[in-house]
């Protein structure tokens, strides 16, 4: 049997020893590559439990300042119906003075046989009904009315006497502004 070798011949023009061994190269790189992914995973592991660790103290944080949130929302509600509570109690005492000067007055201002039935106020507009035995006292009245300077545009609006009854008595209603 013959052999032929059609290969070319292998030429050695680099000296023994001379040359790099690829195998050993590439194994090194291999090597630094492990080694490099390694420290790197290293250092994600770090980073992962340091993020853990700082969502556990958040975490913590969070539930030691539950219950000093909730005591400050109660106390914001507390506090929003304390001010509502204030305010509807200035309201009532701001509309409270009003009827009591406005009485005060009239009190002041009535003659001796002349009664009121009704004191109306709508619209800053006061109707006063009453029953008075005479005109002249009914004259008196709205004459008090006008000079107390507490009573503005003073009117007659209605004026009854009941001829049938005796004494015969006068109905009559007056229209007027009071002015504090």
């Amino acid at each position: 049997m013959i052999k032929i070798n059609l290969a070319p011949p292998i030429a050695k023009t680099r000296a023994a020893g001379a040359g790099i061994n690829l195998g050993l190269l590439f194994g090194g790189l291999f090597g630094l590559l492990v080694v490099g992914l390694a420290a790197w995973g290293w250092i994600l592991a770090a980073e992962v439990a340091r993020a853990q660790a700082e969502v556990a103290e958040s975490q913590r944080e969070m539930n030691r300042l539950k219950p000093l949130i909730a005591e400050g929302e109660r106390y914001r509600q507390e506090k929003d119906e304390l001010e509502r509570r204030i305010s509807a109690i200035e309201v009532v005492a701001r509309n409270q003075a009003r009827p009591v000067y406005l009485l005060d007055s009239l009190v002041d201002l009535l003659p001796a046989d002349l009664w009121l039935t009704r004191v109306e106020e709508k619209n800053q507009q006061l109707r006063l009904a009453g029953t008075t035995y005479s005109s002249v006292t009914l004259s008196d009245f709205m004459a008090n009315l006008k000079a107390s300077g507490k009573f503005k545009d003073v009117d007659l609006v209605e004026s009854r006497q009941d001829l049938s009854k005796s004494p015969r008595m006068i109905t009559f209603e007056v229209t007027c502004q009071f002015e504090v």
